[in-house]
């Protein structure tokens, strides 16, 4: 049976759920920054990531200069346009992903980087803290390939530090970005409508030299 896959295993495209091509409905603007929240986003960079429960990780990065927009949803996976629920049960393949758009001009990569980086635990493999499943992997997700490139640095150079702090190695995923469908309205900009909700992040401790400046 496929429902019997463990949630820690990505299940294979013939195994996902269907899912549907009816897109998600979300606000038109972002709740606290106001930009558009599906674009567009002229002369904009964007770069996605997941980190662990995409609540918590939204507001990391909606509070950086020089980021534009933020937004919740799903990629990595399989199955187009899934539900919340789709993606907790496993069976699509997806992370829970947050989109981040920036202005080059005031923020770089790297330091969007450094805030991925010193945010969570990113050796846990499928799971962070006591989240446990695929679609809270940690995973970079870029179409730049100056980003792909900046985005393997620093896991290289973040290892290093983690090894010599005692951790293990990292699991994080580095891939080109595929389709992002967004989640549902009510997690945008979760943690800003409930101050006092969950947040799972937990970082390290250790410092990522990346990102000094813009």
């Amino acid at each position: 049976m496929f429902f019997d896959l463990p949630k820690t295993t990505i299940p294979s495209p013939d195994r996902a759920l269907p899912g549907r091509d009816t897109k998600m409905a979300v606000p038109e603007r972002h709740a606290v920054l106001g930009s558009l929240l599906s674009g567009p986003w002229p002369e904009m960079a964007e770069i996605q990531v997941g980190m662990g429960c995409f609540w918590g990780a939204e507001r990391k990065f909606w509070t950086v200069e020089g980021v534009i927009c933020t937004a919740v949803g799903y990629g990595a996976g399989f199955t187009p346009n899934p539900t919340y629920q789709e993606v907790c049960s496993g069976q699509t393949g997806h992370n829970e992903l947050v989109r981040i758009i920036f202005d080059p001009d005031q923020v770089s990569v790297e330091a969007l980087l450094k805030v991925f980086w010193e945010s969570h635990n990113p050796t846990q493999g499928m799971r962070q803290g006591n989240d446990v499943g695929t679609q809270y992997r940690s995973g970079i997700y870029v179409s730049d390939p100056s980003h792909m490139e900046a985005a393997r640095r620093s896991k290289a150079l973040f290892q290093e530090r983690l090894s010599a702090a005692g951790y293990g190695t990292i699991t994080t995923e580095v891939l080109e970005a595929g389709p992002f469908f967004y989640a549902e309205e009510y997690h945008q900009q979760y943690l800003h409508k409930n101050p006092g909700g969950y947040c799972g992040l937990g970082g390290t401790g250790v410092s990522c030299p990346v990102g000094t400046g813009a």
